[in-house]
């Protein structure tokens, strides 16, 4: 059985871009049955998406994370966020992986160091 997965907004940029580094991610995107996405990731790349590709951009992409289980923010997830010394997306994506036993894959060096992150410097 595969581990759980969360894939910070970052990476499903580069993932959905086809970027050079869009491989490093896609392992844990693919393995839909096992990828958790955080309703905050959800809206981190839509809001990009809109701005840089429009509307239908931006829909297909967050179609495509909605295969995995989408987390909702409810009042446990919020409060267990705060307890993280991180900006808000961050920290309520942090409580998303701790929350699911994930593994939270990312390239973002706010979670460098932090248990069961697998962190992927740029």
């Amino acid at each position: 059985m595969s581990k759980a997965n969360v894939v910070d907004s970052s990476a499903w940029l580069e993932y959905v871009g086809g970027t050079e580094r869009s491989s490093l991610f896609s392992e844990a995107i693919e393995d839909v049955d096992n990828l958790y996405v955080p309703v905050i990731c959800l809206y981190e790349v839509y809001k990009k998406m809109l701005r840089e590709r429009g509307d239908d951009a931006a829909f297909t992409v967050t179609s495509i994370m909605r295969n995995g289980h989408v987390v909702d923010i409810d009042s446990a997830l919020a409060v267990s966020a705060a307890r993280y010394a991180l900006p808000l997306a961050d920290s309520l994506i942090y409580a998303t992986a701790r929350k699911c036993n994930a593994i939270l894959w990312t390239q973002d060096g706010d979670f460098d160091g932090l248990s069961e992150v697998r962190y992927i410097p740029k």
